[in-house]
């Protein structure tokens, strides 16, 4: 898959099958309509294409700074790739640009820029200055530039609000296998594993702490969940902390891996961690050796679980 940064990037010589909006999560009901994308592109014998943005549009317009989202651009970079897109245009999303006109906008972006000869969007679609342009807008732009409109009808548009709805109420309450069968694969956790203090290994419990730098990422209610990741090629399971470590004084929130059967250093590596199971939630326990049987039983349930 081709990754583009920013519009003006796009290398005009393909035509385009193109579709607009966050994506985030990139769950089963955007699949839908990406898989109606990548069909009519390879129809058409255009490049089937996803135009996004970042910042996310509502930290700019709205100044959102406790937003939270499923992905991570990278995260979504790799799952758009994975479903066979052919190209991924991040435009930065600026108030200057969210001032373009409609005309401004059909014509010189999707068509003169982007080459669009076939947009996939939304009943609901709104864009131009003030979003005063809508679906009805666009079919006219088409027939005037030559470019076809497909609509993406209600019922659809709508199931992909409300799962990505449910999909983050249930990260929030920690109900990851809900949102794992939204999602269509494991929720994922992306970030650089950075030293921590060492508790983990004097408890014969080595922990790889996962720093995540994007602040926006929406990271699950706090508590042990059985995890997977791919270490030099190879699938190693484990289970991760999620929290304050509220037996230990003075801990800041962490997310702690623990991996079975992996010696590796990890320090300074990415790391992408899949969530699988949730076993319970963060306790305080009276003493390190209470704890202690505690990640004993956790690590039996966790290789339960991971049998099933």
């Amino acid at each position: 898959m081709e990754t583009v940064q920013s519009i003006t990037n796009y290398d005009k010589k393909h035509a385009t099958a193109i579709t607009i909006g966050t994506f985030d999560g990139v769950h089963i009901g955007h699949r839908r309509i990406l898989e109606r994308l990548i069909n009519n592109a390879k129809a058409l014998d255009l490049k089937s294409t996803v135009l996004t943005f970042f910042p996310h549009p509502r930290m700019v317009l709205q100044k959102d700074s406790n937003i939270q989202l499923l992905n991570t651009l990278e995260e979504k970079k790799d799952i758009l790739e994975g479903i066979g897109l052919d190209c991924l245009i991040v435009h930065p999303f600026t108030r200057a640009f969210s001032r373009l006109s409609a005309t401004e906008f059909v014509r010189d972006i999707l068509v003169n820029q982007l080459h669009a000869k076939k947009v996939i969007i939304g009943y609901d679609h709104r864009f131009g200055r003030n979003r005063n342009a809508n679906i009805k807008d666009l079919i006219a732009f088409g027939n005037v530039l030559d470019f076809e409109v497909e609509e993406i009808p209600a019922q659809e548009v709508d199931e992909v609000s409300v799962s990505s709805t449910k999909i983050r109420n249930a990260l929030v309450s920690g109900d990851i296998q809900t949102a794992n069968a939204y999602l269509g694969y494991e929720y994922l956790l992306s970030g650089v594993v950075k030293k921590g203090r060492g508790l983990g290994r004097q408890l014969t419990f080595p922990t790889a702490n996962l720093h995540i730098p994007e602040a926006y990422k929406l990271i699950p209610k706090d508590g042990v969940y059985v995890v997977k990741s791919t270490i030099d090629g190879e699938t190693v399971h484990g289970m991760m902390n999620i929290g304050f470590n509220p037996t230990i004084p003075g801990a800041d929130h962490s997310l702690e891996v623990h991996f079975l059967d992996y010696e590796g250093n990890l320090y300074e590596k990415k790391l992408q961690v899949a969530l699988t199971h949730r076993i319970r939630d963060e306790y305080k326990f009276d003493s390190l050796e209470a704890l202690k049987k505690q990640l004993e039983a956790d690590r039996k349930t966790t290789l339960r679980l991971i049998e099933m």
